[in-house]
């Protein structure tokens, strides 16, 4: 089943969740600690990313240009009416936050990363699914800690971790032919260490150190591909 690590890695997200619900009830220092502690840990896994780059140029040129793309359309807006569009369809508002900052904030933190996308290669490729059976693993602990101080939004981060990841899966075999494997090979690098930046923001807005609308800096992966095909096509590696 070519799916079956991208559903494996959706369903540990929604247990993730609901047991991080179980945690909820602990104190606001306590909630105030675990969330500091989450953004160094985030802050520590998007610095280890962002240094894997072998030419930050294309990480510093995608994610200007992604910024733009992002502030243009708005993206980070359009993810918050989103979440707030199901939390009016429930009817209810986390007490801790809202849905909207629970599902924006774990969908980035799950969905950016070479993990995901080599997961989901492997699985489409050969049916293998280790790579994302890890990942679910990471991702479900990840769930927990978040969801006892952001609530319930992050089980809705499982949607598009399953759609983004099944859409590579099924589409890996045209992928793997379509696109040489050095040019794939240095996208996937260089959009780890653009997503890796992006994820120290994530950390840095989690701690409140900053107020970045990471949501906006998307575009910037795939800016990534557009110079690495660039860079491929002319031969300037």
């Amino acid at each position: 089943m070519v799916l079956l690590g991208t559903l494996i890695n959706a369903v540990l997200i929604v247990v993730g969740t609901i047991l991080g619900r179980a945690l909820r009830n602990i104190s606001d220092n306590m909630k105030e600690t675990v969330m500091y502690v989450i953004g160094l840990a985030v802050i520590v896994l998007g610095l280890q990313m962002g240094l894997g780059s072998q030419n930050f140029i294309i990480v510093i040129i995608s994610l200007v240009l992604g910024a733009v793309i992002g502030e243009w359309a708005n993206l980070e807006g359009k993810l918050n009416d989103f979440g707030h569009w199901i939390e009016r369809m429930l009817g209810a508002k986390e007490s801790n936050g809202s849905l909207a900052q629970g599902f924006v904030t774990a969908t980035l933190i799950f969905v950016i990363g070479a993990m995901g996308i080599i997961g989901a290669m492997e699985s489409g490729l050969s049916n293998e699914h280790g790579v994302l059976i890890s990942k679910g693993i990471i991702d479900g602990f990840t769930s927990i800690v978040l969801a006892s101080t952001l609530g319930f939004g992050v089980m809705l981060a499982a949607i598009p971790v399953f759609v983004y990841q099944g859409l590579i899966a099924l589409f890996a075999t045209q992928i793997s032919l379509a696109i040489p494997d050095v040019a794939l090979d240095m996208f996937i690098l260089e959009m780890s260490a653009t997503g890796g930046v992006m994820i120290v923001a994530i950390g840095l807005n989690m701690m409140g150190v900053t107020k970045i609308r990471v949501a906006n800096l998307l575009p910037g992966i795939v800016v990534v591909g557009v110079v690495v095909t660039i860079i491929y096509k002319f031969n300037l590696m």
